[in-house]
């Protein structure tokens, strides 16, 4: 299955909403909950020696499954969510190698709100 395939396949599993408010905090609440859990099964299986490890993964997919929901709201393809993280970090480490001078985006700080305010193209949903 490609990522296309996948999120069109979450579509049809997802509940439909009249209220797009309520929609998005679902999906956005939704990755927060199953991110929590996976996070839950990672400390059991290696703080308390009880091996959770199929439930990491089972939980993983429901991150995703969550995170195609979201991408379906706003109308992105997972692969150019992907492809935009990938030139992100190129750009942050451009020798490829993690270095915490980089990680700290040389001081400046992203002011989401601010770049919001700039004019953009809004994309409509499928």
């Amino acid at each position: 299955m490609n990522l296309k395939e996948y999120q069109k396949l979450c579509k049809l599993t997802a509940v439909k909403f009249k209220n797009r408010e309520k929609e998005i905090l679902t999906w956005g609440l939704g990755v927060a909950g199953e991110a929590g859990d996976v996070a839950g099964c990672i400390k059991k299986t290696y703080s308390q020696r009880d091996n959770q490890i199929r439930g990491i993964k089972e939980n993983l997919g429901d991150v995703m499954w969550y995170i195609a929901m979201i991408c379906n709201f706003y109308g992105w393809s997972l692969e150019e969510v992907m492809e935009g993280n990938i030139k992100k970090l190129e750009k942050r480490y451009p020798k490829g190698t993690f270095t915490y001078k980089h990680a700290r985006r040389e001081g400046k700080r992203i002011d989401w709100n601010e770049a919001a305010r700039r004019p953009r193209k809004i994309r409509k949903r499928d």
